[in-house]
């Protein structure tokens, strides 16, 4: 018999680490190959993840809740001598210590501010980040006060609540994009007053998306920023974002321009029961081509919104609100939808940008 430990493998998500949702052994237990170990939250998908040997299990290297770095001990088993090796679930990549990265950033950060040593102190003692804080002194110099008034708001704000799962996710993305993408917004209006009653806004929209991603392709694109190339893909496999009260989920409808109505509602409706049930395969958040953010349906007309890399494009639509209009030189009463196109100006001309809204326009425009 002998001791075997093992790590988190890299589940094909891109993350450094993941968030222990359950277990399904116990210490004590006896499991064999490719026997489900434990359930993890990655990207926005809870994932399985399977035993690669069979043997006793000796130890669990964490509880529910939390995170494991990828590459890090997750389960200690003892083996047979001729252990089976199973299979592995992707490849173990450990790029060091994420944690200790994030720290070392921070301490860059906090020594690049004005603070004499006593000041430096202080906000340590008081668990004040200095890159945050407002400084008041002469030449940008942060002073005691400025410290003590940032503390005073830290407990005034209540404890930290550290960010898990998809609203962790989210916020990785979010930065990411913020980095890399080149944004820039056109804003216009749709008369959606043809519609017939009880339109799906968002099918509607998916649609119209689709036939403008036709009229300018280059929307419908993944740009690659290291190689400064561009990808066009045929199809129009669309990102959808979809509010929960754990974060933003941003399943993947595919082939949106070859499909009806009916098939795009069918497919909508699935993905968000899956989201609610989370279990949506990890499959189905991935290789959307072009993106949209159905917000109106919560409130808002306008928005700047983020675009994800590789994508070169995101469309938000806002609140839907009848409005006066001059039709045939009369003041008429229609529906008008807000939209907004944000995309990453690397990979997008504003001409392109254009044409792709007008076409999206005129599609929307139509009576079905």
């Amino acid at each position: 018999m002998s001791m075997k430990t093992f790590n988190l493998p890299d589940l094909g998500e891109g993350l450094q680490d993941a968030e222990i949702v359950s277990w399904h052994v116990s210490v004590g237990d006896h499991v064999v190959t490719d026997q489900p170990l434990v359930s993890v939250e990655t990207d926005k998908a809870v994932v399985e993840v399977p035993s690669p040997h069979s043997g006793r299990i000796c130890k669990l290297c964490g509880d529910a809740g939390d995170r494991i770095e990828v590459g890090a001990p997750l389960v200690e088993f003892e083996e047979k001598a001729a252990a089976d090796t199973g299979t592995v679930v992707g490849e173990i990549k450990n790029d060091g210590d994420a944690i200790g990265r994030s720290a070392a950033v921070a301490a860059r950060e906090s020594f690049k501010v004005k603070a004499t040593p006593a000041v430096r102190a202080l906000a340590h003692k008081s668990g004040v980040d200095l890159s945050l804080v407002q400084p008041t002194g002469s030449k940008g110099l942060v002073t005691k006060q400025d410290v003590e008034r940032a503390a005073s708001t830290l407990d005034q704000a209540g404890p930290l609540e550290k960010l898990r799962g998809v609203r962790r996710a989210m916020a990785e993305r979010m930065a990411m994009a913020h980095a890399e993408v080149v944004p820039a917004t056109i804003t216009d209006e749709a008369d959606v007053g043809s519609w017939p009653g009880k339109t799906n806004a968002t099918i509607r929209l998916a649609g119209a998306i689709a036939a403008a991603c036709r009229a300018a392709p280059a929307l419908n694109a993944w740009y690659d920023g290291h190689e400064k190339g561009r990808r066009l893909h045929s199809n129009v496999d669309l990102g959808i974002a979809v509010n929960t009260a754990d974060g933003l989920f941003v399943p993947v409808l595919r082939d949106v321009g070859n499909r009806d109505a009916a098939s795009l509602s069918e497919g909508l409706d699935r993905l968000k029961a899956d989201i609610g049930a989370r279990s949506i395969p990890a499959k189905e958040l991935r290789g959307q081509t072009i993106s949209l953010s159905n917000f109106g349906m919560l409130g808002g007309r306008y928005a700047s919104l983020v675009v994800v890399p590789p994508q070169v494009a995101i469309v938000g639509a806002g609140r839907i609100e009848p409005r006066v209009v001059a039709a045939a030189g009369k003041a008429v009463v229609r529906n008008i939808l807000p939209l907004s196109l944000t995309f990453d100006h690397r990979a997008v001309t504003g001409a392109e940008a254009a044409s792709f809204m007008a076409a999206l326009i005129q599609d929307l425009a139509k009576k079905a």
